[in-house]
């Protein structure tokens, strides 16, 4: 019996009925860390020869661990092998994980939650523009007016008209997004009463409307805000996205730009001011819809 062969025999010992060692199942553990896929591979395959190397029957998941930080450190750096240890931190956690990442239109927020959901093993992925869809269905342009045009357009359906010292298209987007919370915070409370991790992602993720404190001791809740400082790169998305899906064209996103950054600005405000992280890094120009 060959080396390899006897490897497909080596369990883990305190996993229920003995799981046999898998490099893709390690492979995806570790693209936690923000791996690429083919590293997070050469990390599980290095592991798997070090297993081999100690020419034993099982391990257990703390030995099995403890070598692929090594190897990650290695690997990719020691940020890496950081990463894996508070992701295995996280997932020995007895509550639920309510991730609710927010930004203004066209930063990368539907991306963004949909990898790192895939990544953290969440199946549950509600962005609020769906949110918007069903209170649309139940509110009438009349009743509330705000929930029938988008973020940036906030400004055309107010109900009442602003002072002249006031933001129209600020105070449009913060009725909107009051009225939006209100399905957000049902989500939260949710997830913390049936213990369900939860990514919610979109425009009106914004700090100040929604609710944790609330359940702090029955959720984890990981608010942040993703933006684009620069101009030129946020604008492109728009027509990457009209490149990427033909229903979505990208002008009336263009004709609303000014809109849009003008609520990133305020959102970045809120953010400050309610000690909300807020991540600057460049996104992926493909996102899906948002509000």
């Amino acid at each position: 019996m060959t080396e390899r062969t006897r490897m497909s025999q080596i369990v883990i010992s305190d996993r229920e009925s003995g799981l046999p060692f898998s490099k893709g199942l390690l492979a995806s553990q570790v693209m936690v860390t923000g791996l690429s896929p083919y590293r997070a591979y050469q990390v599980a395959e290095e592991v798997e020869i070090r297993l081999l190397e100690r020419r034993r029957a099982s391990v257990t998941s703390a030995e099995l661990a403890e070598v692929a930080i090594e190897v990650i450190g290695e690997v990719a750096g020691e940020r890496y092998a950081t990463n894996f240890v508070r992701w295995r931190e996280i997932e020995t956690l007895d509550v639920p994980l309510v991730i609710l990442i927010g930004g203004a239109t066209g930063v990368g927020k539907s991306t963004i939650a949909t990898q790192l959901a895939a990544r953290l093993g969440i199946v549950r992925v509600v962005a609020t523009d769906a949110i918007r869809e069903v209170m649309r269905a139940m509110l009438s342009s009349e009743l509330m007016p705000t929930l029938h045009v988008s973020s940036f357009q906030a400004d055309e359906a107010l109900r009442e008209p602003p002072t002249k010292t006031a933001d129209a298209l600020t105070l449009g987007f913060r009725e909107q997004t009051a009225a939006v919370s209100v399905g957000i915070n049902a989500l939260i409370e949710r997830a913390a009463a049936e213990g369900t991790s939860i990514v919610i992602e979109g425009a009106h993720i914004v700090p100040g409307f929604f609710e944790t404190d609330a359940h702090a001791d029955r959720i984890l809740a990981v608010p942040f805000v993703v933006g684009v400082d620069d101009e030129d790169r946020h604008r492109s998305h728009f027509a990457a996205r009209e490149n990427a899906v033909a229903a979505r064209p990208a002008t009336r996103y263009v004709e609303g730009f000014e809109g849009i950054r003008r609520l990133q600005r305020y959102v970045k405000s809120q953010a400050l001011a309610h000690g909300v992280p807020r991540d600057e890094q460049p996104t992926d120009p493909k996102e899906g819809k948002t509000a």
